[in-house]
């Protein structure tokens, strides 16, 4: 039978779970800054009316024009982007090295629970990300670089504008898509319960749409529209979720 192990022991196992999500997170950064034609041609797509959304809902044809401002601008969002991009590569890796060094710690049955919410939750936070990319920030980029408050004054969208604005909203909706994983742990605690949820519907909705105006600060309804869509149908699965769970 083995010894069990110190708090130093776990502290080196730590140091060492961690330069290896890092050199894997690192390693597939390196490959996206390799790539950058590859890469931009994926980051750039909905600044034109050639992107997937834009052709299946018949948007009229536009271009948006990016410029660049600074001397080192264009080689850091390179380099920033692309480690987003490794991250969000290695994310599975990540996980498993966490859960490796937290496993020995928990039961059996918590295992088994941990495996499920963690999973969950990764795979909400990439279905965020994803509809952000394919229906939030086009319409919501769309909207504001098409907007003029006159036609004598012209719009000059830089590259960090653009690029700070899509990986800030990626973020914001892969957390707003968290929303079923909290439900579920929270009815799973007993501090919430799907009538709860069922009798406060109606707040809930006008939170979702001060929400969603904050993700997408235009007054264009319809961009509003299919950002609450979204987040309702999460609510309505949350409540679901939440009568399975109690």
């Amino acid at each position: 039978m083995s010894e069990p192990l110190t708090f130093w022991d776990h502290l080196d196992e730590l140091r060492s779970s961690l330069f290896r999500m890092l050199g894997v997170t690192v390693l597939f950064g390196i490959i996206a800054f390799v790539l950058k034609d590859e890469l931009f041609a994926i980051v750039l797509a909905p600044r034109s009316s050639d992107f997937l959304t834009y052709r299946l809902l018949g948007v009229e044809d536009f271009q948006l024009h990016l410029m660049n401002t600074g001397l080192t601008e264009q080689f850091m969002i390179h380099m920033r982007t692309a480690m987003y991009a490794g991250l969000l590569v290695a994310s599975p890796y990540i996980l498993y090295e966490l859960f490796r060094f937290v496993s020995p710690g928990l039961y059996q049955n918590e295992r088994r629970y941990a495996v499920w919410i963690v999973g969950a939750a990764y795979l909400m936070f990439l279905t965020g990300t994803l509809v952000n990319y394919l229906v939030v920030f086009p319409f919501t980029v769309r909207f504001l670089g098409t907007y003029q408050v006159s036609p004598d004054v012209a719009n000059m969208l830089t590259l960090q504008s653009y690029i700070d604005t899509l990986l800030g909203m990626n973020l914001v909706m892969g957390v707003v898509f968290e929303l079923p994983v909290v439900c579920a742990l929270m009815g799973r605690m007993g501090l919430i319960s799907n009538r709860m949820m069922s009798q406060y519907r109606r707040h809930a909705i006008v939170a979702i749409l001060i929400v969603s105006a904050i993700i997408t600060p235009t007054t264009d309804a319809f961009t509003l529209f299919i950002v609450a869509l979204p987040i309702y149908l999460l609510y309505e699965l949350s409540i679901v979720i939440v009568r399975k769970l109690n």
